[in-house]
């Protein structure tokens, strides 16, 4: 099943009425759920070692969450989390973190660490910005589509 298809079903899903569902095709299986945390699953088997075997997808994608956490209001772009996993601000706990607010950031600089299934993936800057505001802190989960910063292209 393609990305795009599994996108589409989960915009489907989020609109149904249905509170559960499985599909499983050959070494694919995709199950959503309903309920207080809407969460999927998916599950294929991958070409190398080094990517996760199960990737989290939210039940409804259109439903990403609102900057409910960030009290001051802030004009600007949001960088949103590509994945479900545990955010990390610097590359080990003694070191500096990647960005602070202020920072000036080119396109392909990491921004933080999200680790999921015990694999550390790096988030580059699609475009050079200023940080604006930095909306989670470091070591906090992350579900996919959460706004982690705010940044002005520049």
């Amino acid at each position: 099943m393609k990305l795009d298809e599994i996108k589409e079903l989960i915009k489907l899903f989020g609109k149904s009425k249905l509170e559960r569902l499985q599909i499983k095709q050959k070494d694919f299986e995709l199950e959503m759920q309903k309920g207080i945390e809407q969460t999927a699953t998916v599950s294929a088997p991958q070409p190398t070692a080094s990517t996760p075997a199960r990737e989290a997808i939210p039940a409804a994608e259109a439903q990403a969450p609102v900057l409910a956490e960030s009290k001051k209001k802030i004009d600007g772009e949001v960088i949103t989390s590509p994945m479900v996993g545990t955010l990390y601000a610097s590359p080990s706990p003694d070191s500096p973190p990647f960005v602070k607010v202020g920072d000036r950031v080119k396109r392909g600089d990491v921004l933080c660490i999200l680790e999921a299934m015990k694999i550390m993936n790096e988030l580059e800057a699609e475009y050079d910005c200023k940080i604006l505001d930095i909306l989670v802190g470091n070591g906090e989960p992350v579900e996919y589509g959460k706004p982690l910063f705010i940044v002005e292209r520049i």
